[in-house]
């Protein structure tokens, strides 16, 4: 007759785990517990108080540590072994848990979650602490990724660029500043859309937007058609001088605000509608016709208005040279201004940044996963259009 498995000691270990104040993390130390004592054994030739001739190795005690997991944190006995030393297999082998909650952590923080929330969060998955200083080491694992984005070999050639900056309140030297970052996407030959910087920078003048563009030619930019921007004079500066035979194109959503400075409130609208109907014509010389009606219209009522126009409207309208291209899309910066939007919305719930690389890291990590995203979805400008239009420059050329 077969003899019956003694299930006496089990039973009676799962009727003290369930009286306890939390049973699954109890079973889980006790199993720990178990594996040590097990592995130890093997590793010194013999358990704990047998004397054999197989022992190779003697204990000396044992040291607290702490291993968080999924379920909550424990604090294991840890044997200690007199020569080689012991860390337990499933701490070294890693830790699926502290994986997981180093996702969980990276994925609350790239989406604005503070912090302090993030605390909570580890909370009430088991983790009994969580300090901010240990939120910061486990982010700065995205160091490495972001510098690598950051410094990767660019295209030679790129149809379009946009650049914008933003501005965000970090802390410098024990002094809270507003610092400004410069971020350029563009297009590539494939109709793709890329983010080519995210660059920290202490000022906008010409000194710093040409370092950017060399900065941008050290990794491989040789040639781009069109820039779309703002009127920053710095920027167009350095334009002209690092970026020779780029077209700017003044971004004609920011020109009308410009514009629209010098209109009365009551007015606004009428004027904006006006003024919309130039920058959707068909073509460069309807727009013209269109301006010059305006100005007609608006110079006496809204002087300063239409010497605005008139002074801007040549680098408003560079985008019709371009006429394969969707003129939606490279006409203003639109585009970069939503990327932009999205940025603000997850770094307003930071507010104060301690660092320019705790900000560069957010938003480049961010930008990173956009880009990844773009590589799969459809062109932003169709790459047909683009291979036509570079014929044709070709030929002007």
């Amino acid at each position: 007759m077969a003899k019956k498995n003694d299930t006496t000691f089990f039973e009676n270990k799962l009727l003290d785990f369930v009286t306890a104040k939390d049973p699954m993390l109890e079973m889980l130390q006790w199993v720990m517990d178990k594996f040590m004592e097990i592995e130890v054994a093997h590793k010194t030739g013999a358990e704990k108080g047998i004397h054999a001739q197989s022992r190779t190795g003697y204990r000396c005690g044992y040291r607290i540590c702490r291993f968080d997991t999924r379920l909550g944190t424990v604090y294991l006995s840890v044997p200690k072994i007199r020569q080689g030393g012991y860390i337990p297999f499933f701490v070294t082998e890693k830790k699926r848990s502290e994986q997981a909650l180093i996702q969980v952590v990276q994925e609350c923080w790239l989406n604005g979650v503070s912090t302090r929330k993030i605390e909570h969060i580890a909370k009430k998955l088991g983790i009994e602490s969580l300090s901010a200083s240990e939120v910061s080491e486990i982010n700065s694992g995205l160091d490495e990724m972001v510098e690598e984005f950051r410094n990767r070999r660019l295209e030679a050639e790129y149809p379009v660029i946009w650049a914008d900056a933003l501005y965000e309140k970090i802390r410098d030297n024990h002094r809270i500043v507003g610092k400004a970052v410069m971020v350029i996407k563009a297009v590539n030959l494939e109709g793709q859309q890329e983010i080519l910087a995210v660059e920290p920078m202490e000022n906008e003048s010409e000194h710093t937007y040409s370092a950017l563009f060399r900065r941008l030619k050290e990794r491989g930019l040789e040639k781009v058609w069109l820039c779309v921007s703002d009127a920053h004079m710095g920027l167009q500066a350095a334009i002209r001088t690092a970026m020779p035979g780029t077209t700017w194109q003044r971004c004609k959503v920011h020109f009308m605000r410009n514009i629209l400075a010098y209109v009365g409130q009551k007015d606004k609208e009428k004027v904006a509608a006006r003024l919309k109907l130039i920058w959707k014509a068909p073509d460069e010389k309807s727009a013209r016709a269109l301006k010059d009606d305006f100005c007609k219209e608006y110079e006496k009522s809204f002087a300063k208005a239409v010497a605005c126009l008139e002074e801007g409207f040549e680098d408003s309208v560079q985008f019709y040279a371009f006429e394969e291209l969707d003129s939606r899309k490279i006409s203003s910066t639109n585009t970069l201004e939503r990327l932009n939007r999205e940025i603000r919305r997850r770094s307003s719930v930071v507010g104060i940044f301690p660092s320019t690389d705790a900000y560069i890291r957010l938003i480049t990590s961010y930008l990173l996963e956009y880009s990844e995203d773009w590589q799969t979805e459809r062109c932003y400008i169709n790459a047909g259009s683009i291979k036509v239009q570079k014929e044709i420059l070709f030929n002007a050329a």
